[in-house]
């Protein structure tokens, strides 16, 4: 059976990493700034690109030489792949343990192409070099990334070309002559196409986990209030909708609790609106450490909030409201009083927007009855 001819390999690896380099340096210039590592990304497939030149096409430099630069140009694309899944997660990048062996590497490299020639040695260390490059962005995605279809399809071509890899160095340390790498044989064909395919999937890995970062922002956005982090009006809705249906499948009551901040209008036109922005802002922080795991907080409007106490009675969504109201008088600065109405399912015919018109009618209550207290509906 004929193999592909090396250099067409190699040829292949290089346009795809052309093509993918441009596709991420398009994202780093387009997506939001927010999310990191993009940069580092679209470097590794342009690496790549200059080490295909250098094995491919004949150049006047000595061809040792083209090849010590261009498996180190390989190893550093990898590095640089793993040092943007470190800035993708927010992680730091300890430069020293980066440098210090890629510098070593490349010393042994150029010792066993010049004073010392030694293909064998040379593939032995270039391919126990992107081994530890690969394991060790193995070991990070597995203990600081998330376990969603991006992050594994990059953990599946960094395990399987792993694989290749050892495979490759047991074989060049146990049989007696190793080929040239731009001998068309099946083996060297089997190599070169592992590493083109490990291209291609590792840079389609990084767009797919910038991609699925982006969704992931843009739903927080439409479901979480931009000032506050509390959820917001459709959000909480939505919430309440779904339990409201629960209720009626299963009969377990829940509550709802509509606040709002006492004179915050006076608030702002004394302090200013920044100020108010930040009493807004301390007042969902307090409102969130009062509330049990299961409660839902969202921005009904304005400094109107709503909550929601999933499979809560009246008399245990008391204690809840009073923890509120304690939480925001502990003499911060940024300290207001709320008011609040409270209310409950009163049943199968009872409605979500009934219980709405309920909680709020009983939060008008309070403020009538002096504000700082809280009503049940």
């Amino acid at each position: 059976m004929n193999s592909l001819d090396p250099r067409s390999l190699i040829a292949m690896g290089g346009f795809m990493a052309l093509v993918m380099g441009l596709v991420l340096g398009f994202m780093r210039r387009y997506y939001p700034p927010g999310i990191l590592g993009l940069g580092y990304w679209a470097l590794a497939p342009a690496v790549w690109l200059i080490a295909t030149v250098l094995f491919a096409v004949p150049g006047p430099w000595p061809q040792e030489m083209g090849r010590w630069l261009g498996n180190g140009l390989i190893l550093l694309g990898f590095v640089l792949f793993h040092v943007g899944c470190r800035r993708f997660f927010g992680q730091p990048v300890k430069w020293r343990r980066i440098v210090v062996p890629f510098a070593l590497v490349m010393l042994c490299l150029a010792w066993f192409a010049g004073p010392d020639p030694s293909y064998r040695m040379r593939v032995t260390i270039v391919t126990a070099a992107f081994a530890v490059a690969h394991t060790s962005t193995l070991v990070f995605l597995w203990q600081s990334g998330n376990r969603n279809f991006p992050v594994r399809m990059v953990q599946v071509t960094l395990a399987l070309h792993l694989c290749v890899l050892l495979v490759r160095m047991q074989s060049v340390l146990s049989v007696p002559e190793v080929g040239d790498l731009m001998e068309a044989s099946t083996v060297q064909s089997f190599y070169l196409g592992a590493y083109v395919l490990a291209v291609l999937l590792l840079s389609i890995g990084a767009v797919l986990m910038a991609t699925d970062r982006v969704r992931t922002e843009l739903e927080h956005m439409a479901t979480y209030d931009a000032l506050t982090g509390t959820l917001n009006r459709r959000a909480i809705l939505g919430f309440c909708a779904d339990e409201h249906e629960r209720s009626v499948r299963y009969g377990q009551a829940f509550s709802i609790m509509m606040i709002d901040l006492d004179h915050f209008k006076a608030v702002n036109d004394t302090h200013g609106h920044q100020h108010g922005d930040r009493v807004l802002v301390h007042f969902a922080e307090c409102t969130r450490a009062a509330l049990r795991r299961a409660d839902r907080l969202g921005r009904y409007g304005g400094e109107e909030f709503l909550v929601l106490l999933p499979n809560t009675s009246t008399d245990a969504a008391l204690p809840v409201a009073q923890r509120i109201r304690t939480a925001l008088s502990t003499g911060h600065a940024l300290d207001c009083t709320a008011s609040i109405g409270l209310t409950h399912w009163r049943g199968p015919e009872d409605t979500l927007d009934a219980m709405l018109g309920r909680a709020d009618a009983a939060l008008y209550q309070a403020k009538e009855r002096g504000r700082n207290q809280t009503c049940i509906a």
